[in-house]
Formats: structure tokens, sequence, C-alpha cells
């Protein structure tokens, strides 16, 4: 308690502390982070690389009337610490607690909702060019991570920036790639003099008083023409320099002093500056430093040791396994992953298959179109992405692969509900947008066993593009003697009151409702639908005039999704019965437990019980 009473008296004087003091907070905030996240588990390496950098932006620049946007977002933990929301910390990613990502409707600090990556400069030159419109003086700033250059986006918004000369200030947050190369003796120490402090403020004085008159004026004009040009000869430009950014860096990004400094002098400009900042990701805390991939999203872990609690096999290893087993002896296999080996399941096919496998980095438009040239080019792509992030390259599935009827595979992992990360991240558009696309076809296993029999197929046999759904986690039903076909269903139980359609994850929770039902002597028929593009619409409408009364239950919105294209097969066929859609609404989904976010909506087994039995009663009186 005294640690937590400690930090919040730094933070409130902020400001005015001096470079110990504000060395001390930020020793505080990152005992503070690994306290915490080892509890609600989050994203933690990215935060502790961002600690020192974050307060001496806090300290630089006056928020809310300035405005940040955080690329990504999960690095905004500290953020959410400077701004008053340090006391909600245990609630962090939890059903109604604070959300993982910044959010506008938590705090009016928080500028722009954010959850994929490489939107950033896009977002913060619109509120730019807003600013401008306005008459308004604030400050714009965009903090991304290296990482986002690999999205096409951000050079979009660069490229536009730099070409308008918008004043904003965009921080570069490097922790493992190089952006630009020192050469040189002379490089090397122009770069380290132009980081100095006493470099900005002799600079800053110097034009303050060049400033003061008419030959003043001329003299600093024609020493900028002449340090430019001498700069062009001796130094290497960097990328941003000709994009029209006035470029700081490299920074210590762990150095306070000097990331104030920076910070001040990019203020003072009225034009883009980027500074260029690097970091250690994971700093401060062994554990992180060591393995920053494991301490990127974690779970609850022990903060002594960094040791994480052991989680269970998931749809995602198991992917990665049969992966593996295919590629043996299917040699026209290859692995495309978007900066994602390790949170798919890829990384053990990318260190068998080296030559096979392909990292195209946050770049999910590109890793589409890339791999539809192999598709066209005689191999099998195999691209697996999650569900939120196929969304980024909605145009290249359609226009590049599925018009085109190119054998590409997409394995899409965290379909449906995945809990904690919330809003950007939930998986619940799949269906509906897949279903637009011609020559798509969509499978939807709901245990491990029917996952492998799926990509086998998708693999091995399947001509056209294809795509399969499978949860977060180990959400099984219990497996069924059969044999996978395409476009077959599958009666779980016979029954003559009601049919169950349900589809992935909800299979399980069919099954629980078949046992409710069963208790309370209602005849319940369970029918399985392992592909949802295309229906088998002879097996739906069969099933439907045998109960006269249906019910669907899927984890995707309901408009577009499976339960709405049944219903329009019973519609165009005539078929008279009692119909409901279980599925979520069209409404940003809220962060929490699956079982949290499921009974929220109604989608628990107790609720769908309830209602099927008003139906019941509907039907029989």
């Amino acid at each position: 308690m005294e640690q937590k009473d400690n930090l919040s008296e730094l933070i409130i004087n902020l400001k005015q502390l001096k470079t110990k003091e504000l060395n001390i907070l930020c020793d505080e905030i990152r005992h503070f982070l690994v306290d915490y996240v080892s509890k609600t588990g989050g994203h933690l390496a990215s935060n502790l690389g961002v600690v020192e950098l974050t307060v001496a932006i806090h300290r630089v620049f006056d928020f809310p009337e300035d405005k940040i946007v955080f690329d990504v977002g999960h690095q905004a933990y500290v953020h959410k610490i400077l701004t008053g929301r340090m006391d909600q910390f245990d609630t962090l990613r939890k059903y109604g607690g604070l959300s993982g990502f910044p959010k506008r409707s938590e705090s009016i600090y928080d500028s722009f909702d954010t959850g994929h990556s490489s939107t950033s400069v896009s977002a913060a030159l619109g509120m730019a060019r807003a600013r401008d419109l306005s008459g308004e003086k604030n400050n714009i700033i965009a903090l991304f991570g290296d990482g986002a250059l690999t999205g096409g986006e951000i050079f979009e918004a660069l490229n536009d920036a730099g070409h308008k000369k918008t004043p904003l200030v965009l921080i570069l947050n490097d922790n493992a790639m190089s952006i630009s190369k020192n050469v040189g003796a002379m490089s090397k120490h122009l770069r380290n003099l132009r980081m100095n402090r006493f470099y900005f403020k002799s600079k800053r004085k110097l034009s303050n008083a060049l400033d003061r008159t008419y030959v003043g004026k001329f003299v600093k004009g024609y020493i900028e023409k002449i340090k430019r040009s001498v700069r062009i000869r001796i130094l290497p430009t960097t990328m941003f320099d000709e994009l029209g950014f006035k470029y700081i860096g490299p920074v210590d990004g762990h150095n306070v002093e000097s990331l104030i400094t920076c910070l001040e002098y990019a203020k003072e400009q009225r034009k883009p500056v980027l500074i260029h900042v690097r970091t250690i990701k994971g700093n401060g805390y062994l554990p992180a430093e060591k393995n920053p991939s494991s301490f990127h999203g974690v779970g609850a872990f022990d903060a002594h040791t960094g040791k994480v609690i052991s989680g269970s096999v998931s749809y995602s290893s198991k992917f990665g396994e049969t992966l593996c087993e295919i590629a043996e002896y299917n040699e026209k296999v290859v692995g495309i992953t978007c900066a994602m080996p390790d949170g798919t399941g890829m990384s053990s096919f990318a260190h068998k298959f080296k030559e096979r496998f392909f990292d195209v980095g946050i770049a999910e438009q590109h890793g589409v179109t890339f791999a539809a040239g192999m598709a066209a080019s005689g191999f099998v792509p195999v691209i697996a992405l999650y569900s939120t992030f196929l969304q980024r390259a909605y145009d290249q599935v359609l226009h590049d692969v599925c018009l085109q009827n190119l054998h590409v595979v997409f394995p899409i992992d965290r379909a449906g509900i995945v809990g904690a990360d919330g809003e950007t991240h939930q998986g619940v558009y799949d269906i509906s947008f897949l279903n637009s696309m011609p020559n798509m076809t969509l499978l939807s296993p709901s245990s491990f066993a029917s996952l492998n029999a799926m990509l086998s197929y998708a693999i091995n046999v399947h001509d056209g593009p294809i795509a399969i759904r499978y949860p977060r986690g180990n959400a099984q039903a219990e497996e069924l003697n059969r044999t996978f076909e395409i476009n077959n269903t599958y009666t779980r139980h016979s029954g003559s009151d009601i049919t169950i359609f349900a589809t992935g994850r909800m299979v399980l929770k069919a099954e629980e409702v078949y046992k409710n039902l069963t208790q309370a002597g209602i005849s319940c028929e369970v029918v399985e639908i392992t592909t949802l593009i295309p229906l088998n619409k002879t097996d739906i409408i069969s099933s439907a005039k045998k109960t006269n009364c249906v019910v669907t239950i899927e984890d995707n919105i309901e408009s577009g999704g499976m339960g709405e294209h049944i219903a329009d097969i019973l519609l165009s066929n005539g078929v008279k019965c009692d119909f409901k859609v279980f599925a979520f609404p069209s409404v940003p989904i809220v962060h929490g437990t699956v079982e949290q976010i499921d009974k929220h909506y109604g989608l628990d087994s107790e609720n769908i019980t309830n209602e099927i039995m008003k139906m019941i009663d509907n039907k029989r009186n």
C-alpha cells in the first residue's frame, strides 16, 4: 500500500519532478505493472519497454488538450496509470473493468480507440488537419512501434503528412528492427552531438537571437542551407527525411532526460517531426527481457520467478501439429504468417520447413495477395490469421483469391469470442463477410479431431479458396464416430419437438441445452453444421420440416451469419416453422471471459434453454 501511495504522489507531481525523481517514478511504475499484470494477464513486455518514454511524453505535453494516438494500443498501460486509472488496474481486461487498449468511452485522455497495427499516423494526421481547420494550437502525437512499419497504411499516412507539412509529432518506438544504419565515425559523432540536451538549448537560443532582426533571419536561412547541404554530403539521410519529416534520433528510450529534451524540441517545431526512440522490450524485468515474445501477451504468472501458469493444448497448437504432418508428404504446402508465428501455432512449421515458411510482417493485405501469387504458381499456401486480422485483407481475399478461384487455405484462428482483448479483437464477423464471396468454402470444427480432418481435406483435396474457422482455447464437443465429408451435416441427437443447428464452439453449448431440454421432457434434435459456406439445404430443410421449430446457435454476429442464411433457405423453400437465432448483435462486443460475454448477450445455455421452453410452450398451445 505504501508503494502505491508513493506512486500516486509522484504522478500528481509529475510536472515538477527532477530527473532523479522521474527515474524513481519509472521504477515504481515497473514494479506496479509486474505486480498487477501477473494477476490479470495482459501485454507486459511492450509496456515495460515504454515506461520512460510515456513518462517523458506526459511531462512535456498537456493532456487531454494535447492528443496522443497509440498504434495497436497494447502499450498504453503506463498512459492509463498516469491518467487517473491506477486504482482500477485490478480490473484490467476483466468484465466491466479497464480495457487492455485505449478506449474513448473509458477516459477523456484516450483520444482514439485502437487495437490493430499501422493505423496511428492516419488517425493522428486526421486530428491534426481537423485542429488546423478549427484554428486550434494543440499538439497531436502518434506513438508506433517498428513492427507497424511492416504495414502499408502507415506509409500512405507518412507520405501524406510529410508532403503537406502538417505539424504533428510522430514517435517511433524501435525495440527490434534497425531503421537507419549509421555509417562512419563522423556520423556517429554528429548523431551523439545532436542528442545532447545542450545542442537543442544552444540551437534554440541562437535561433531566437537571429529571429530578432532582418539580417539575422537572412543569416539563419543561409546557415540552414549550408547545414542541409553538408549533412546530405556527410550523413546518410533517412527515409523520414526524404518523406519531409524533421528526423531526430536515434534516442535512448530509457533515458528520461534525453527524451524530455527531444520532445520539448519537437513540441516547438510547427512542422512534422519524427523522433526515433530505441527501447528494450520488457526492460527492467529480467524474465520479460529474456523472452519478450512470451511476455508480449501473457496470462497470469508468478511475479517473483516469471514462471507463466501453463495453459492447456489449444486449437492453434493442434493446427500447427497437423500442418507439419501434412507438409511432410505434401511438398507443395507453404506456410505464411503476418508476424504471428507463435500465436497461430506456426512456429513448429517455421522451424521444420524454413524454406517453405514466410513471415511477411504485419501486412495482411500483402500476405493474402502474396499467397494468391503462390497459388497461381502451383503451390498450396496456408495463411493462418486471427479472425480480427483477416478483416484487414477483405478486398484481397475477394479480389485476388476468390474471383480467380485460387487454392488458398485460410486457417482462421480466434474465430468468435476471444475474451479479454475486447471489441477490437472479437472474431465475430468472418462468417458474415466471407458469405458474400464467390467460390469461398468455410468449414467449422467442434473438436481437434474434426479440425485435423478439415485441414487435411482443405490442403490435399479441395480446389479453390477455403477457410477453417476455430476458436481460441480448447472448447471441444464430444467427437462423433464419423468421417469428414464436405457439405455434410451431422445429426448428433434425433428429436421431434425442436431442431438446434449449431456450429463450431457452439456445438458444445447445444449439447448442454440438449441435456436441459431432455430433462424437461422435450425431444430435441441437434444438428452440427460443419460446412458453413455453402450450407447443405437438403439436410436443413429436412430437419426443419420434421420438428417445425428451429433454433440456430453461432459465435458470429446475427447479420449475415449462419442463422440468417438458414432462415433464408427455409423461407425460400416455403418451410413454415417457429424460428429463432442465437448470435451476437452488431454492436462492439465487451471484454471479459468467454462465459461472461456469452451470458451478457444471452448466449449462455441457461438463457437459450429458457427461450426454447417458451417457444415449445407457444407451439403446443
